[in-house]
């Protein structure tokens, strides 16, 4: 739901009517000179799909992420820098993407995707990143193409109740899917767990091996239930992306797998996960068409026939 259509909605409006402080904040937001003031972005400028990534010092990307995916568009140019966040925008097979990077975690990402969402008409949001293997099949170097997101994080629960379900776009997991086939890449499909924390909220220890009884139980809990993965960003983009019309999904390389021992190497299968995402973006935009052509709503296979 497009932020317009989410305020002519009659229970948003009477929210709006009700609350006393509503009119004490700009209704979008801050802006400076014109632009979202968060991200900065020439929003004009935006992409139909948005790959949201993180400066991971684990990754070691060797400059901002966002800056070295826009290498791999055409014509691609900076339509956003805050300082906090950087906007590229650029085109891959026909397909026009924005990347933005800042830093970590789920009150991050929500910055993002207000101004995104707010001030765009930006059709899917995809998590492009690093995580920590959970699942007894997951070997550093692989991809996980997240089908859901555990929703062990804090912000997206100021929003929805818990038990809603952070269900990434079928469009987003079929298109990501075919994305690795093509480019014959180790990859899974399942559910990956979001947390607040790094360390004791994932089941690692903190400073001096700090632990509690709980958060000895975390790995194995998510483990035992088929969990593939572990990140701090996928539980707010796809929950947002849900709640506002959007597609939402993540494509993440696997670093280590705590359950299984296996061991840090430093930006394991990052750069699969990054053309994973580029090429699933641009057949994204090929079932976008298709959709078009033949005047429905959702994608689905033999729809072009």
């Amino acid at each position: 739901m497009k932020s317009e259509d989410m305020r002519k909605k009659a229970s948003i409006e009477k929210m709006h009517r009700d609350y006393e402080y509503y009119r004490n904040v700009p209704e979008r937001g801050f802006l400076i000179e014109g632009r979202p003031a968060l991200t900065q972005i020439d929003y004009e400028k935006a992409g139909d799909y948005v790959l949201v990534v993180v400066r991971d010092a684990l990754i070691a990307y060797g400059k901002d992420p966002a800056e070295r995916i826009a290498e791999r568009l055409e014509d691609a140019e900076c339509i956003g820098n805050s300082g906090m966040f950087l906007t590229w925008t650029g085109t891959y097979k026909g397909a026009r993407i924005s990347v933005v990077s800042g830093g970590s975690g789920s009150p991050e990402m929500e910055l993002i995707l207000y101004d995104f969402m707010e001030y765009t008409d930006a059709s899917a949001f995809i998590r492009v990143g690093g995580s920590g293997g959970l699942g007894d099949e997951v070997k550093p170097g692989d991809i996980v193409i997240s089908s859901g997101v555990v929703r062990g994080e804090g912000m997206t629960k100021a929003y929805i109740p818990a038990e809603y379900p952070a269900a990434s776009s079928y469009e987003v997991v079929s298109a990501m899917v075919a994305a690795a086939e093509r480019l014959h890449s180790r990859y899974h499909v399942g559910v990956t767990l979001s947390v607040d924390s790094d360390f004791v909220g994932g089941g690692r220890p903190g400073v001096g091996g700090y632990l509690q009884p709980w958060n000895t139980e975390i790995a194995g809990i998510y483990n035992r239930a088929g969990v593939l993965n572990g990140d701090r960003e996928s539980a707010a983009i796809v929950t947002l992306s849900a709640l506002f019309g959007r597609r939402g999904g993540s494509v993440c390389s696997v670093s280590d797998n705590l359950c299984t021992g296996e061991k840090f190497g430093v930006g394991q299968g990052h750069g699969d996960a990054i053309s994973i995402a580029l090429e699933g973006c641009a057949i994204l935009h090929q079932m976008d068409e298709e959709k078009r052509t033949a005047g429905k709503p959702h994608w689905f296979p033999g729809i072009g026939r």
